[in-house]
């Protein structure tokens, strides 16, 4: 779906223009944006399209905050200052690094918010090749040991996959069928399962389902980030099965898409849909804090001497005041760059490897997100991939060897640990709406989600998105 223009990323037209910035500090706004990371981009678009006056500023001189992508020289500047890229690394055009690692649900919200806004038009698609578990299997008489197997995306691999064994593969294949006909509005689809009463585990054991099979169904297709689903009610985590295999009628090998150029081409498409609907934008620009009014309520945003009026403010964490947000723990991410495919993928350009926590006897999951020159994103025969999981332990790089083991030869490799930060309540007492941090999962559905549910809290209404094509739109 969608298309690029004339096949160019957004970024390559450079930044969006930017009026007297002192002019524009005077001004009254409906809302001023905070950050230009993915979600309040994607916010900023919506609220101009719907006509509010929006300011949308950022300390960077650069679009995306935690979701931005990096030339090779801006990379070696965040993670090691002061020191250069080896030259055979090439040039920063031949490179377009994520911060963080994440594919996008072919059907899920932010596909339908794309194709809502026409934001999609300024984006060029690639998909994943291949979703990938970790499952250890001990070598036999016919076989060698194997870490890796792919995720079964077609009945034929399903019936030929060694996650199962062959008396489990029609119980899978009934339970496949079962989740893709569920509707909520239609009893006769759920086969007796109350949605609020019977937890996922009654469910798959209603159908008889073995550990390993559930191992890899709850956490590599429903992308559950834990076992805690289990002991909970049945609903979203059948909402998210679903949402995986209508993903995967898409494309046919993969429920993940990924714009070429980056991630940081989501947050510069709805930047310029704001700035098509007369927003405002200033990069580069400090933000010293918020003024509040006699009602306790935002009225402003400083910038050095100067402050700009507002209605309401929207931010990432990094803007907000710490007692707007709380530490909920701490997420490791291990940017790769890697001269060769990751081994036992099938040599793909792209995939998503999922280590479920039971493998390594953890609380949560380990996530593997790995795209290449392929999408644009690195010079030719390179690939990059991002290890990622929720922090755990007082090592947190031990925490993580197990899937930088699983990525082959790593040329250079970049370690970020940051907070998880949520926000403390909904915002609507002070006019302040925060977002959380990003999860470590590889995709964008609880962002997606996120950004729903704070458009609801301001606007008062679900965001409508219905979505009717143009006769003459392409893809």
């Amino acid at each position: 779906f969608g298309s690029s223009i004339l096949g160019v990323p957004v970024h390559a037209f450079g930044g969006l223009s930017q009026r007297n910035e002192k002019a524009d500090m005077d001004e009254e706004y409906d809302v001023i944006v905070c950050g230009t990371g993915l979600k309040e981009c994607i916010l900023s678009g919506l609220l101009s399209v719907h006509g509010k006056k929006v300011l949308h500023m950022d300390r960077n001189n650069y679009y995306g905050g935690a979701c931005a992508s990096l030339n090779i020289t801006n990379l070696y500047e965040k993670f090691r200052p002061g020191t250069s890229p080896p030259k055979e690394l090439g040039n920063n055009r031949d490179w377009n690094v994520d911060l963080i690692p994440k594919f996008i649900m072919a059907s899920g919200d932010l596909v339908k918010i794309l194709l809502k806004t026409k934001v999609s038009r300024y984006l060029e698609w690639g998909k994943c090749e291949g979703s990938y578990v970790y499952q250890y299997q001990a070598a036999g008489y016919f076989s060698r040991e194997k870490n890796i197997h792919k995720v079964p995306s077609t009945p034929q691999e399903g019936l030929t996959s060694p996650l199962m064994g062959m008396l489990e593969k029609p119980r899978f294949i009934n339970f496949v069928q079962f989740c893709q006909k569920w509707n909520d509005a239609d009893p006769s689809t759920q086969e007796g399962i109350d949605v609020r009463r019977h937890t996922m585990k009654q469910v798959f054991e209603k159908f008889g389902l073995q550990e390993a099979t559930i191992d890899f169904v709850g956490h590599a297709v429903a992308l559950q980030p834990n076992d805690d689903y289990l002991m909970q009610a049945c609903g979203p985590t059948i909402q998210k099965l679903k949402l995986y295999l209508t993903s995967i009628e898409q494309y046919g090998t993969s429920p993940f898409i990924y714009p070429l150029w980056g991630l940081g081409g989501l947050p510069e498409g709805f930047s310029r849909l704001a700035a098509i609907h007369n927003g405002t934008y200033m990069l580069n620009k400090p933000v010293d804090g918020f003024e509040y009014g006699p009602d306790g309520k935002v009225c402003g945003v400083k910038s050095g001497d100067e402050v700009a009026k507002c209605k309401y403010v929207i931010c990432d964490p990094s803007y907000a005041e710490p007692t707007k947000t709380q530490v909920k723990g701490h997420i490791i991410r291990a940017i790769c760059i890697l001269t060769a495919p990751i081994p036992e993928t099938d040599d793909a350009a792209s995939c998503q490897i999922i280590i479920p926590q039971k493998q390594l006897k953890r609380k949560n999951d380990v996530y593997i997100m790995m795209v290449s020159f392929r999408h644009k994103i690195a010079m030719n025969g390179k690939y990059v991939a991002i290890v990622s999981t929720v922090v755990e332990t007082g090592a947190p790089e031990k925490e993580i060897e197990v899937a930088l083991n699983l990525l082959g030869p790593i040329q250079e490799k970049f370690v970020d640990i940051s907070e998880i930060r949520e926000p403390v309540s909904d915002g609507t007492k002070e006019q302040v709406f925060v977002t959380a941090t990003y999860d470590p999962t590889s995709h964008f559905e609880d962002a997606s989600r996120e950004v729903l549910k704070m458009w609801k809290t301001i606007m008062g209404e679900d965001l409508d998105l219905s979505y009717t094509p143009d006769p003459d739109e392409e893809g």
